[in-house]
């Protein structure tokens, strides 16, 4: 699960799994406090708190070094997610997430395991070939450096177009674990804009399929059928390890809620 900094006063209230992943963005209008003050929610829930570090929004190799310091002084450094992030020009020295992932600071600090994204349904602007030698790339780093790793999917609407990326990914050889993004409950008119921003595909039928086009702009509606048909579907031979990463989209009780009914459902 994700959640950006805003949502830690809601932290505490809120029931998953103890040991549960909840990834901790970094966003724009909040600072270095606020996103450990988060992380340091996630962790006192029993929950394993997984830092964000946006290369694009780095203003200096001084801002990615602070920031790792804080979270190794809360033992939050075990794993640590890198994405390019959304300015589409760098505000500092890291263009891309390779940069920081090559740069050193995450050794230094004691990162044993790195997350980067990945595109099943593209991103409107970097090409699908871009894209691939990107992931390739930061797979290598890994397997080289001999440290773990995962993937995880930018929003995803398409099942069939999930599986066929993954199963080309494991034609490549990479074989990192890799979580799905899917939507919490979420306005169905937010979650065809947010699929829109993040590249994901509504053409050739997908929101009909899943309802979306009969839903009302402002219904709450959730992944539950495009997870049932990835279930339906996935082959762990063919596939290896997939998971699910959920986006809150400012429903953190409503998304752990949501979270906890599939695992009972899978149970």
């Amino acid at each position: 699960m994700g959640i950006a900094a805003r949502h830690a006063a809601a932290v505490p209230g809120t029931r998953l799994p103890p040991g549960t992943t909840v990834n901790i963005g970094y966003i724009d209008l909040e600072d270095l406090t606020a996103r450990v003050d988060a992380v340091r929610a996630v962790a006192r829930a029993g929950w394993t708190p997984m830092p964000h570090v946006s290369a694009r929004r780095l203003s200096s190799a001084g801002e990615l070094s602070r920031y790792l310091d804080l979270l190794q002084g809360e033992g939050a450094t075990a794993q640590v997610f890198v994405v390019g992030g959304d300015p589409s020009e760098p505000q500092g020295p890291y263009a891309t997430a390779l940069d920081v992932i090559r740069s050193g600071e995450l050794e230094r600090h004691g990162v044993r395991s790195i997350g980067f994204g990945g595109y099943p349904e593209g991103h409107p602007g970097i090409p699908e070939a871009a894209l691939d030698a990107a992931l390739a790339e930061k797979a290598r780093f890994l397997d080289e450096e001999g440290r773990g790793g995962e993937i995880i999917t930018q929003l995803s609407l398409d099942p069939e177009a999930v599986l066929a990326w993954i199963a080309r990914v494991r034609d490549r050889g990479i074989e990192l674990p890799i979580r799905v993004g899917v939507a919490g409950p979420v306005r169905t008119e937010a979650l065809l804009g947010l699929a829109q921003r993040f590249g994901a595909r509504t053409a050739g039928g997908v929101a009909e399929r899943y309802g979306l086009d009969e839903a009302r702009p402002e219904a709450i509606v959730t992944a539950s059928r495009f997870v049932e048909a990835l279930a339906s579907q996935i082959d762990p031979a063919r596939h290896g390890v997939v998971g699910l990463h959920a986006f809150t989209f400012d429903g953190l009780a409503e998304t752990a809620e949501w979270i906890v009914g599939i695992e009972r459902s899978a149970g």
